[in-house]
């Protein structure tokens, strides 16, 4: 199967979407990225919020060799010091090229405009600047992007496809993982060796901003540790 072209249309691409969603949902997470690798070629990103780099990881056993898959990261300028160095390690290490996009503003350039802490203050307008906007700029080379999204994390995350239309962004976005288990992704790690960051063995089940990600407590789901105490699951970029 060639490379989707540049100038195929928004039709085509949702139609691609909802096709490959019922053709692969049996199939293997390798399976899914070769899919996405031969239909969009360089068209096609991983993003990593670098709590572990097994996409990232799949994706490069999915490309041919000698080219690398590119992996988008945010940079939101809270992220704890564990994290900064997972994305570097992967960097080093991996077979892949990390992409860093940054805000508009940086953290002070924020806080002299909106006031401190409003993360604390309006975390939603605080995603929204730091994360949403950066990745919508971010994604406008791909026509496809890959996630780590499982439905097993959360309620809210259950019914995530494999391969599913992105409406607000008109992109196809890939869940190669949906179906996997937290066991499914610690038996990779352990058989590939994929790096993971430390925080995830210090009590925290997702990694977020520093600001807003808490360790997770005894019988709660994955994503508990996130705005623990509020109403919002989710930072923007996944609806």
């Amino acid at each position: 199967m060639t490379a989707i072209q540049q100038d195929r249309t928004t039709r085509d691409l949702k139609s691609v979407a909802e096709q490959a969603g019922r053709d692969l949902e049996d199939a293997s997470a390798l399976e899914i990225l070769q899919w996405a690798v031969d239909t969009f070629g360089g068209r096609f990103c991983v993003t990593s919020s670098m709590e572990d780099a097994v996409v990232a990881h799949l994706a490069s056993r999915a490309r041919p060799d000698g080219d690398r898959v590119d992996v988008v990261f945010l940079d939101t300028g809270y992220h704890f010091p564990e994290t900064i160095g997972t994305r570097d390690a992967v960097e080093a290490v991996m077979d892949v090229n990390v992409i860093t996009l940054t805000p508009r503003q940086t953290v002070a350039e924020q806080d002299a405009e909106y006031g401190p802490a409003l993360h604390d203050r309006d975390p939603d307008l605080c995603c929204a600047l730091r994360k949403v906007e950066p990745l919508e700029e971010g994604l406008t080379a791909y026509d496809a992007w890959a996630t780590g999204l499982r439905r097993d994390e959360s309620p809210t995350r259950a019914d995530t496809p494999v391969v599913g239309w992105d409406e607000k962004r008109q992109k196809v976005k890939i869940a190669p993982i949906a179906r996997w288990t937290q066991d499914d992704v610690d038996a990779y790690v352990a058989e590939h060796g994929v790096l993971t960051n430390p925080l995830l063995t210090d009590g925290y089940a997702s990694v977020g901003c520093a600001p807003c990600t808490r360790r997770v407590l005894a019988g709660e789901d994955a994503r508990a540790g996130r705005w623990a105490g509020r109403s919002k699951t989710e930072c923007g970029l996944h609806g």
